[in-house]
């Protein structure tokens, strides 16, 4: 545009400086062409101006927005790919002073990648937890007891344990010919080939082609093709897959600056957000801390009466307290002994790995949603859609309220009526209240039991909410262990401990072996014991926990790695674990 500009001055300047012996006709076809000009270098002038307010941000819009009429304003696509300094045909100019001026004022084709955390960060960020702070003193006590009891060379098993424990391509124009480059190369005011199969990769408006539709489901969910054209929807979104047709595209957006690219800075990647399952996991975690706390507590007073009121024998039968006769040092060693034992119950009392288990579970989740080309915005999807059975989808308008009420609902097959309601069997109800409760991201509030009931959340949350609040007569405090949950716990609670009771009590004559083979019989049972209750747990509501699990191997690997690191414990660190080898009858 700049050379138009510059021809028509020049054409200016030889024409005012005509020979002054023209004759008149002569003269007037001077001036005639002289004003021809002069309009031209006008026009050319206000084009550049007009090109000047065509910067990144408006043009983004332009594409974002599909607005016809802003487009309409800077007189269509020629003009935009004009500004751009794009050949209609030839595409860009395409040296290397151009593709660097072109990247300096629209960017690349590229996305940011977040920045990575040290490991320094993620140990400042666990030792916010009082969790783990409360296991890093339990650790320190252990090691300093353990050292004080056992000496160095034996002492620091236990309590440096728990510390090391703790611790693809497309065509462009460039240059006047077609080249094959690679997608993060595109520039704006690249001119961009497309054909079915491609994937579009960047922000455009249509030049040319015929009979393109384009898949944008990635970008609205809507599976229907749309159609692409010069007239009436001109405008390609980065992202988006052609289905059908060719076409050549003018890039106006690249990278950060597409709409693909401004929903992805928008998806969080703060990992420190809690999905409502880890908040009241944390809950619980906390909850169960202070009632090991408080037994540890109570373990130590109990421990230490029996001990000063000689209740307490060594292992030949000797009473160990008797009173000034018992030397200081052996009172200290018991004393320490009784301490690292509540030190224990605290230990194994906090279920630390229990938020970490979801949190994996969940990044596992997202990883593999990803790679579905699902892309999550927040780690709490995860959590919710795992709890989904059936989506129901809508492609109705918005609703002038923008509010919704249930009508109608049916049981199986059969519509239930408001009337009949009272007939459902209490069983179903308490399902659909079950149900309703934990597959919502809505919430239910209210101040007092004459206040009337507040429903946060989408209308259609809403609206199921206040139906299984107001006519099916829901509790609205919901529990977190249901009563399936509680017989599975407290069967598998009765028959552990009857278990290991029965090992601890009449281990030796059951088996024949001493006291430190019964013992690593009670830790290897312990252990197992959990592994079949991680086999339980899987399938709550059904007889057949093995269904399916040849196909979850993240299931079988933690299986597995558990069993293999229980023998390497029981018949290889013998010192370490303090364990005993077992024979496979045992």
């Amino acid at each position: 545009m700049s050379t138009i500009f510059h021809a028509n001055a020049v054409s200016i300047e030889s024409l005012l400086n005509f020979p002054a012996t023209l004759n008149v006709p002569t003269k007037k076809w001077h001036s005639a062409l002289t004003k021809i000009y002069c309009s031209r270098t006008l026009f050319s002038l206000a084009e550049i101006a007009k090109a000047k307010r065509i910067d990144q941000t408006s043009l983004a819009e332009l594409v974002k927005m599909k607005d016809l009429d802003e487009l309409h304003k800077f007189d269509g696509v020629r003009r935009v790919a004009s500004a751009l300094e794009t050949d209609f045909d030839a595409g860009i100019c395409g040296s290397d002073q151009d593709i660097a001026r072109r990247r300096e004022a629209f960017g690349s084709n590229t996305y940011k990648k977040p920045p990575s955390k040290s490991l320094f960060y993620f140990v400042v960020d666990a030792l916010k937890d009082l969790t783990i702070l409360i296991l890093l003193g339990c650790a320190v006590l252990s090691l300093a007891f353990g050292i004080k009891e056992h000496g160095l060379k034996e002492g620091w098993y236990d309590g440096g344990s728990i510390l090391v424990l703790f611790g693809h391509c497309h065509f462009s124009w460039k240059n006047g010919r077609r080249q094959q480059i690679s997608i993060f190369e595109i520039v704006v005011g690249d001119v961009i080939c497309l054909k079915i199969g491609d994937q579009v990769p960047a922000d455009g408006l249509f030049l040319d082609g015929h009979s393109l539709q384009v898949d944008e489901s990635s970008m609205t969910g809507e599976s229907d093709h749309l159609e692409v054209n010069s007239s009436q929807n001109p405008f390609l979104f980065s992202g988006t897959k052609v289905a059908d047709g060719y076409a050549r595209m003018l890039a106006t957006s690249v990278g950060m600056n597409t709409t693909w690219g401004q929903r992805m800075s928008q998806i969080s990647r703060d990992n420190s957000e809690q999905t409502p399952l880890q908040a009241r996991l944390n809950e619980l975690t906390s909850s169960t801390g202070k009632i090991g706390l408080a037994v540890a507590f109570l373990a130590l007073v109990v421990l230490l009466l029996r001990y000063f009121t000689g209740n307490t024998t060594d292992e030949n039968g000797n009473q160990e307290y008797n009173g000034s006769k018992t030397k200081v040092d052996d009172i200290v060693n018991a004393v320490v002994g009784i301490v690292a034992a509540t030190v224990t119950i605290i230990e194994v009392a906090i279920p630390e790995g229990l938020p970490l288990a979801v949190t994996l579970t969940l990044a596992y989740s997202m990883k593999r949603m990803m790679a579905d080309q699902v892309m999550v915005r927040k780690l709490s999807a995860c959590e919710t859609m795992g709890s989904a059975t059936t989506i129901g989808t809508d492609k109705t308008g918005t609703l002038t309220e923008n509010r919704m009420k249930v009508t109608k609902f049916w049981l199986g097959k059969e519509l239930v009526k408001e009337a009949d309601a009272s007939s459902v069997s209490p069983n179903i109800i308490k399902l659909i209240q079950e149900g309703v409760a934990l597959n919502t991201t809505g919430s239910v509030y209210r101040e007092t039991s004459v206040s009337d009931v507040e429903f946060s959340g989408s209308p259609t949350e809403k609206a199921i909410l206040s139906w299984a609040v107001l006519e099916m007569n829901m509790d609205m405090e919901e529990p977190l262990i249901t009563n399936i949950m509680w017989r599975n716990l407290l069967v598998q609670a009765f028959c552990q401990i009857a278990v290991l009771l029965t090992l601890q009590f009449i281990g030796e004559s059951i088996f024949g072996v001493n006291e430190k083979v019964k013992d690593t019989l009670i830790f290897n049972t312990f252990v197992l014991c959990h592994v079949f209750n991680e086999f339980n747990a899987r399938k709550l509501e059904k007889k057949n926990v093995f269904e399916g699990i040849h196909k979850n191997r993240l299931f079988l690997g933690i299986i597995g790695t558990t069993i293999v690191f229980q023998v390497v414990m029981v018949e290889f660190l013998k010192k370490f674990a303090d364990t005993e080898r077992l024979s496979w009858g045992q």
